[in-house]
């Protein structure tokens, strides 16, 4: 009998302007604390960006996701926060901020294979 996982994931959400609170998907991150698992993929969809807000600075929104990135994966080049153990990243990563760069509620679910979940709900909700 193959073992479910219990996971938690949230959209990563670009907010051309914060103030507006309209959003476009550009990611998603997913976490399992059983299997110390965590994954996060974005895709930039700059001509969505730029059409709710002409001057965004798309090069700083593309830094700004590859530094959640560099987190979530633990890498050094991502600072303090990507040393701390996969569930202080996630909760990190998911805690409800006012930025270009946000995340929507955790959801959870069961799954019996995370990688295929993962690539599941990006192609779902990003692509």
């Amino acid at each position: 009998m193959q073992q479910k996982h219990l996971y938690e994931y949230a959209i990563i959400r670009v907010v051309p302007v914060v103030e507006r609170e309209e959003f476009i998907n550009a990611g998603v991150i997913l976490f399992c604390k059983r299997e110390k698992f965590i994954r996060m993929k974005y895709l930039l969809p700059a001509d969505k960006v730029k059409a709710m807000m002409p001057e965004a600075d798309i090069d700083e929104i593309q830094k700004n996701l590859e530094g959640f990135l560099k987190i979530a994966e633990g890498a050094k080049e991502g600072g303090p926060i990507a040393g701390l153990d996969p569930a202080e990243r996630f909760r990190w990563l998911t805690a409800v901020r006012s930025a270009t760069i946000q995340t929507s509620k955790t959801h959870p679910g069961v799954c019996d294979n995370l990688e295929t979940t993962f690539n599941n709900l990006f192609l779902e909700m990003v692509t």
